[in-house]
């Protein structure tokens, strides 16, 4: 919603210098310095209210979390008024440990005094007005919790995370979402378009074959019977030579007008009966070019199957208790892109959910577009073998390639070339993972040293007992130079992916070693670690709201972590090989191609409650429900004929967009429509 603002805010002005509204300019530009709710941006308002803490501005505080009072929270519905007075009073609490913590005791006690009214009657402040009398406050069991940093991030975090919720959940005008309105009236009009252009063939084709198939073969006179290969002039006139003449007939007399009469209506009558034609043939067009292409191609066919399955489970309603309780989404349709001719080790969709970016294990990146019509965009070959890949956050249109030779490309997908080329370490040659900060500056980059297998092997190759070593290591993506070296512990080991939150403040790693970290990327310094997984962690992610993480690990389990609470569950459920790897593709002659996983396995959806995970034959979609409900499958894709490896879901579109790829080198794009209940 932020970034709608603040284009919104930006046409506004375009359009009052083009009206020559200046005495309005002015004042649009006065309040929007004044304003107190920063352009919706939560992180400015979460700024804004620390700056108050820290300058001891009591009286501000107080007045600025009452304006927010007035203008966001009085719309809530009752059932969150807990909620927000639970947040005023941590905010107090985190004014008053401030103060505690610089040794400003004048202050301390300033606020009793000032709040002595409002806060004597509420029983969680009962304890806090001995604060300014005990010694020591950061040791007495009452009060050293919230003397921790890890309160106060926890603090911070709810608060953000509420914020960012109420701003999301509430109505918007219609101007701020004039971008989406112009892209989907541009889609339509290039819907619209093609089916004209549909349309318009279809009725050439029939003009033009429809009157010959339908005219009634004539009756010659015996003769000598013509070749087929003859020039159908000559035959024409041949034939027109053997017609018995009206004589030979002895037809009776009948005068010229009758003829002309007869011969009309004969003509508007045929006429008639090919427009009548002509109309059913249009109406039976979809099936029958339906019903000739499953009878003329077997694969497809065969691939049909699926679908026809998966669409009768989309519209089935089940009776759960006397209520009827339907599917949460319907596969509107299924494309495959196949310009590749190995297997996918990476698929990511860009933020703007307009193109994707594929690279397969030998080391062809492709960048291609599915709306309106799927369409290659630019194709990478590098020297260098090439393990990892991501889109740059600002601008989206930069590609990230990370290689087996310790160097990272910089690829403008738009010019078609190569900006730069970074060389990262030469000890640890592998970047296996890459990503990039939302705020676009910088971005980070797991680096490992050479192992004895490679992300695809043959069977019977051994696996490395014991992992590898590895950095972690943040670039700045302007200066082009790192800017600092993650501190590993127990030790230097290959991290195998990471995953940034919203704001780029928290990054979340696996690792060779099974090992999850969270680092604080305001320090730069690791906030939590644990030992997540028996065997190396292939894939990890942050969950909806951020207060948890998801995590896929060799050992088959899909586990949720309170980021809160070090490695503590929130809940585990186990997934086959399919979903997890390493993935077997069999062959001819007993052979067999195993390969590791590289890209991402699993996706959530847009509001964090339904995740894709991959599987022998496409990608399937769960319900996350509580751990001892175990995971509810409520959609299978299908359409693969080898294990899909690797998994994306972009929600970026009014309509959801899944990927799946695969070991054969098929990338199946499947559009999805939510069912809102």
């Amino acid at each position: 919603m932020a970034s709608a603002v603040e284009r919104t805010d930006d046409l506004v002005r375009e359009y009052l210098i083009y009206r020559g509204f200046t005495s309005t300019l002015k004042h649009l530009d006065s309040e929007i310095k004044a304003d107190k709710e920063k352009g919706f941006r939560v992180d400015k308002i979460i700024d804004q209210l620390q700056q108050l803490i820290q300058s001891y501005d009591l009286t501000g505080l107080k007045e600025y979390w009452a304006y927010l009072d007035r203008r966001l929270f009085s719309r809530l519905e009752d059932v969150y008024r807990p909620t927000v007075n639970k947040l005023r009073t941590s905010l107090y609490r985190f004014y008053l440990i401030h103060t505690v913590q610089m040794k400003n005791t004048e202050k301390t006690q300033e606020f009793f005094l000032k709040q002595v009214l409002e806060l004597q009657a509420q029983p969680e402040w009962r304890d806090w007005f001995a604060l300014p009398f005990i010694p020591a406050p950061e040791q007495n069991p009452s009060f050293s919790p919230y003397f921790s940093r890890q309160w106060a991030d926890t603090f911070l975090v709810s608060l953000h995370n509420f914020l960012s919720v109420l701003f999301q959940s509430s109505p918007q005008p219609v101007l701020l979402s004039f971008d989406s309105e112009v892209q989907r009236i541009k889609t339509v009009q290039e819907e619209n378009e093609e089916l004209r252009q549909m349309v318009r063939s279809s009725l050439n084709f029939f003009s033009t074959f429809l009157p010959q198939t339908r005219r009634a073969p004539g009756k010659t006179a015996p003769g000598p019977q013509s070749s087929p290969w003859k020039d159908p002039a000559v035959t024409q006139s041949a034939k027109a030579k053997d017609l018995p003449s009206a004589k030979d007939l002895k037809m009776p007399t009948v005068s010229t007008a009758t003829v002309d009469l007869t011969t009309g209506h004969s003509r508007q009558r045929r006429q008639h009966d090919h427009e009548k034609e002509r109309k059913q043939l249009l109406s039976r067009l979809p099936q029958q070019s339906s019903e000739k292409k499953t009878d003329s191609d077997p694969d497809a066919q065969t691939e049909a199957l699926p679908d026809q399955t998966d669409s009768t489970n989309q519209t089935r309603v089940c009776e759960v208790g006397g209520a009827s309780v339907e599917q949460p989404f319907i596969k509107l349709s299924q494309e495959e892109y196949g310009e590749h001719h190995s297997s996918i080790m990476h698929c990511r969709v860009d933020c703007s959910g307009r193109r994707v970016a594929s690279l397969d294990v030998d080391g062809v990146v492709k960048v291609w577009a599915f709306n309106p019509i799927m369409q290659t965009k630019a194709t990478i070959m590098s020297k260098s073998p090439l393990l990892s890949l991501e889109w740059a956050a600002k601008p989206d249109r930069l590609l990230l390639l990370g290689s087996g030779v310790g160097t990272v490309k910089l690829y403008d997908t738009e010019a078609k070339k190569s900006l730069y080329e970074m060389s990262i370490d030469d000890v640890h040659p592998r970047i296996l993972s890459l990503a990039c900060s939302p705020s676009g500056t910088s971005f980070v980059c797991a680096a490992a040293a050479q192992a004895a297998h490679s992300g695809v092997v043959m069977e019977g190759d051994a696996r490395v007992s014991a992992p590898v070593s590895g950095q972690l290591l943040l670039w700045d993506t302007k200066t082009v130079k790192q800017q600092l070296q993650f501190a590993l512990e127990p030790g230097p080991v290959a991290i195998n992916c990471t995953a940034f939150n919203h704001n780029g403040n928290l990054l979340v790693t696996g690792a060779a070693d099974g090992m999850i970290r969270l680092f604080d990327m305001q320090r730069y310094e690791s906030a939590l670690s644990w030992k997540a997984h028996d065997g190396e962690v292939y894939s990890v992610e942050f969950s909806y709201d951020e207060n948890t993480v998801f995590s896929i690990g060799e050992d088959g389990k899909f586990v949720q972590w309170n980021i809160h609470r070090c490695g503590v569950k929130q809940s585990e459920y186990s997934l086959s090989q399919d979903a997890v790897g390493p993935f077997v593709l069999s062959g001819y002659s007993g052979y067999k191609q195993v390969q590791v996983p590289r890209g991402r396995l699993f996706a959530f959806d847009s509001e964090g409650q339904h995740v894709l995970t991959c599987s022998s034959s496409g990608g399937v979609i769960y319900r996350l429900n509580k751990a001892d409900a175990g995971l509810e499958s409520v959609l299978s894709l299908g359409g693969h004929k080898a294990p899909v490896v690797t998994v994306d879901w972009c929600s970026a579109m009014d309509c959801g967009t899944c990927l799946t790829a695969s070991m054969d080198g098929k990338i199946k794009l499947s559009t999805l429509l939510a069912q809102k209940p």
